[in-house]
């Protein structure tokens, strides 16, 4: 199956050294400003997103924004303005954010448990870490079953960079894990609706103590203080693992022997096998698997004109990083090496590639194949699962592109 894209093409041309230059990327170019005032009119954003760019994003409901494939640009940093957004519950109340040092989050599962502030976690240490934040149903609309749920296509992921105290350096401070932790469980501060049992709306995540390596308590993204749609005051960060693992608005950090009884990790993001209905005893969705795409280019304007074009992309591997990355222009049949570019900002990051390639007249299906540092290659066909989660198909994700 491959996606002919018919979407608005607007690419953010800033160069990486000086995306790097300043974290936030604050805003657009009057060029890309002005291309995108020719875009048809966007669904209106959402209240506490509202600042962000509407011509770069897909509105899909008040609590899911996908960025569009054409906004993606050719530098490493997805720009805080045109992320996406995927809320499990309504955002809290932006007063929240009014005192952000108060914000205080609870740590049990250590030997000396309590409750720390904002403010104290800031003296615990700091850490500054770039992370693919991606939902794990983004690919959701390449699955012919056409799974219930947001039919993401590839917007719903960036790459951006965090910045906070490092949850192993908190644990030490409180005497270590206490024992039999095998799970780190993130329960969110969402104001729960009444009269309907707590456990079957709590957003509260566990994931494998290992994960404690890399776990961040975040406050900034992209070097500005956390907003509040994308989880401000903090955030539990849980570096190569799908965006649901990454609790907004954490109230509460606990080292468990058992996984949460919240419905959201009982039987929410399960890998059920088509026809089946989700259980415990079926995979969590966890860390994200070898992965990448074509971001241009896209056929949005109608035919390309013969000669050289540069296609490019981004790859990741969740925990681990980019060994290489292939392109097809002929739907798979053949494939080149294509050149890894910008700067390697850890595993955990994309990384960008690009390949030029000439495009004679006629139809090319464009696709792209990553290998990580391990050697796992990106999977030519989906996983098929109830809820069309971890959709890494290169198939899927090609683009076709019309040359005349």
């Amino acid at each position: 199956m491959t996606h002919s894209t018919t979407l608005p093409r607007r690419h953010l041309l800033a160069g990486s050294a000086a995306a790097l230059g300043a974290l936030g990327l604050a805003g657009w170019t009057g060029n890309a400003r002005a291309q995108a005032a020719a875009a048809p009119a966007a669904k209106p954003l959402p209240a506490y997103a509202g600042w962000k760019t509407p011509e770069a994003l897909i509105v899909h409901s008040t609590s899911t924004l996908e960025t569009r494939r054409s906004a993606f640009g050719t530098s490493v940093i997805t720009p805080s303005n045109q992320l996406y957004v995927r809320n499990n519950l309504p955002a809290p109340d932006a007063a929240i954010l009014d005192n952000r040092d108060a914000w205080s989050v609870s740590i049990e599962g250590v030997k000396n448990p309590r409750s720390l502030t904002l403010a104290e976690l800031r003296t615990l240490g700091v850490e500054t870490v770039a992370t693919v934040l991606q939902c794990s149903g983004n690919g959701r609309g390449f699955f012919p079953s056409k799974p219930s749920g947001t039919p993401w296509q590839v917007g719903a992921a960036g790459c951006v960079v965090w910045s906070g105290v490092p949850l192993r350096n908190v644990v030490a401070a409180l005497g270590g894990l206490a024992d039999g932790a095998a799970y780190l469980t993130g329960t969110g501060g969402e104001k729960l609706p009444e009269g309907v049992d707590p456990l079957t709306v709590l957003v509260e995540r566990s994931v494998p103590v290992k994960a404690l390596d890399d776990a961040l308590l975040a406050w900034e993204m992209n070097g500005e203080p956390l907003s509040l749609a994308h989880g401000g005051p903090l955030r539990l960060v849980v570096p190569g693992y799908q965006g649901v693992n990454n609790i907004k608005y954490v109230k509460r950090v606990a080292f468990t022997a058992a996984q949460s009884q919240a419905r959201i990790m009982s039987h929410g993001y399960r890998m059920s096998p088509p026809g089946s209905k989700a259980s415990p005893d079926q995979p969590s969705v966890w860390e994200m698997g070898v992965k990448s795409w074509i971001n241009g280019p896209l056929a949005d304007k109608g035919a390309l004109k013969p000669g050289q074009v540069q296609v490019h992309g981004v790859a990741f591997g969740g925990t681990r990083g980019i060994k290489g990355v292939e392109v097809s222009v002929d739907g798979g049949k053949t494939w080149q090496a294509a050149k890894l570019i910008g700067p390697d900002l850890g595993p955990f990051a994309w990384r960008q590639f690009a390949l030029p390639v000439r495009l004679e007249a006629g139809t090319h299906v464009l696709a792209s194949r990553a290998t990580d540092t391990a050697g796992n290659v990106q999977a030519e066909q989906r996983e098929e699962n109830l809820g069309g989660y971890n959709n890494a198909s290169w198939r899927d994700h090609a683009v076709t592109v019309t040359v005349a």
